[in-house]
């Protein structure tokens, strides 16, 4: 199993190219289904969640082609509409073949999905839209077992919880429902609307992502077209936390303007934090001199709030700050796994059910630690790169689910770190 090792103390000084967005590519990977037709992506990024999905969309019969700057996928018709636990346990967004499924064939048998153990996640929200719009379900064995007579039907949905898995799902399957489907209380990440320029480049009718209200006119069928994934937000913000804990000036490249600004706003209470945009929106400019002591009470939220993506790397990079900070934790359940590893760092970190007190750190120490999830996983690469001596990273499969490169990106800016392959 392989391990990541860093020497920390260096301040990062360089540039870094931001890959295509994990959240993105998995729900737009999965829209192939919707279609005969091919469609090509591009900036779509190599990490093991994404072959994940490849493994289980060549399973329903997609021909996936991969060429120097794009990857086109053709769907044609499987043999059996069966995604086994074997593969959907891997990654949870397996679970999103679900609405493309249910609303081209009207069948549909998915494992109930796995991925980190951050929280229960249920799909209820999933199914229950999918209800409305027609289909039966049962769930045994640990499967969930979908059917329609003809086309699914267009409906309003008022969901009970905002819900960005659920919103993907119900908006894939509106896309060839009969009939107008409006979802009430939608969720509004960029994800949300990267996925739905793409059904509008392939033919769908689509109002109104980006908002809580999602309107969506069904059609018959979707066409070819060729996409480009938009950049990953969540590892711009893990890069600006990097810079953040450990000082320096780091330029962010192949970036959107939409998400700097977001960023700017979610950091602002950083206040030795600068991050500064140019002119077209590409490149973001990174950067921490002075320390400021400063003293927060941040909450995550939804879309535009501070993402719990970000709850841990956060934590980190304040290890080492003056003040005092309260994280509350509004999401998930479970999201506190690397406190622990944190503190035997010599973190002062105080853990009350959902909420986590950060106090400075003046001296954190190297250590042998083991990430327990793929966000947690990237907080101790963070603490590690803060620390003094030599932290040990164990189990780093978790951060190959949603970073590509990511200690080659660091060596790039000065970093102390490599992977040693078992």
């Amino acid at each position: 199993m392989d391990k990541i090792v860093i020497i920390g103390g260096n301040p990062l000084n360089g540039k870094i190219k931001i890959s295509g967005s994990k959240n993105s590519a998995l729900p737009i990977l999965a829209s192939s289904l919707l279609t005969k037709d091919k469609i090509s992506i591009s900036n779509i990024p190599n990490l093991s969640d994404v072959t994940s999905m490849f493994d289980l969309l060549k399973s329903l019969n997609v021909n996936i082609r991969k060429k120097v700057n794009s990857i086109d996928l053709t769907s044609s018709t499987p043999e059996s509409f069966f995604a086994p636990y074997e593969i959907v346990r891997k990654m949870r967004a397996s679970f999103l073949i679900l609405g493309p499924l249910l609303a081209r064939y009207g069948e549909a048998s998915v494992s109930l999905p796995g991925g980190c153990a951050i929280g229960t996640r249920p799909v209820n929200l999933h199914l229950e839209g999918l209800a409305k719009m027609g289909v039966n379900f049962k769930i045994e064995n640990g499967y969930v077992r979908g059917n329609i007579n003809g086309r699914l039907k267009g409906t309003t949905l008022n969901l009970d919880k905002v819900s960005v898995g659920a919103t993907e799902n119900l908006i894939m399957a509106a896309t060839l429902a009969e009939g107008t489907t409006i979802i009430n209380n939608a969720a509004r990440e960029p994800e949300i609307s990267d996925l739905s320029k793409l059904l509008i480049k392939m033919g769908a009718k689509i109002n109104g992502f980006g908002t809580k209200k999602i309107v969506i006119k069904g059609t018959r069928s979707l066409k070819s077209c060729s996409y480009k994934i938009m950049p990953d937000r969540i590892e711009m913000g893990t890069f600006a936390l990097c810079v953040f804990g450990c000082s320096g000036k780091v330029e962010l490249e192949n970036v959107n303007e939409e998400i700097c600004v977001h960023l700017k706003k979610i950091f602002k209470p950083l206040k030795s934090l600068k991050l500064k945009i140019f002119k077209n929106g590409k490149r973001i400019l990174i950067q921490k001199d002075a320390d400021q002591e400063i003293s927060l009470k941040i909450k995550t939220k939804e879309y535009p709030g501070f993402p719990t993506d970000l709850q841990a790397q956060l934590t980190s990079a304040l290890l080492k700050t003056k003040g005092k900070t309260e994280i509350i934790e509004n999401i998930f359940e479970n999201r506190f796994m690397h406190i622990s590893e944190l503190i035997r760092m010599g973190a002062k970190l105080n853990q009350k059910g959902s909420k986590v007190i950060v106090s400075m750190c003046k001296k954190l120490k190297g250590a042998e630690v083991m990430a327990t999830d793929l966000r947690a996983s990237s907080s101790l690469v963070i603490a590690g790169l803060m620390a003094e001596g030599e932290t040990i990273i164990n189990r780093v499969y978790h951060l190959d689910r949603g970073y590509e490169n990511l200690e080659k990106k660091l060596q790039s800016c000065g970093a102390q770190i490599r992977r040693i392959r078992s």
